[in-house]
């Protein structure tokens, strides 16, 4: 299980960006400047669709 929070490499360095983990069978994402707020998650499935849809 990787649960490290990674950030884009393409990321500014204003730090507004947001930083994603992968936990067991899901994925989830959070905005980098309010780390304690919610996280969306995906299952791979959708984090597929989700980063075909940014193609």
């Amino acid at each position: 299980m990787d649960s490290e929070w990674r950030k884009s490499t393409r990321s500014g360095s204003n730090g507004a960006c947001v930083e994603a983990r992968h936990v067991g069978n899901t994925i989830q994402v959070r905005d980098s400047t309010n780390r304690s707020g919610p996280t969306l998650n995906f299952d791979g499935r959708a984090w597929l669709a989700f980063l075909s849809s940014l193609k």
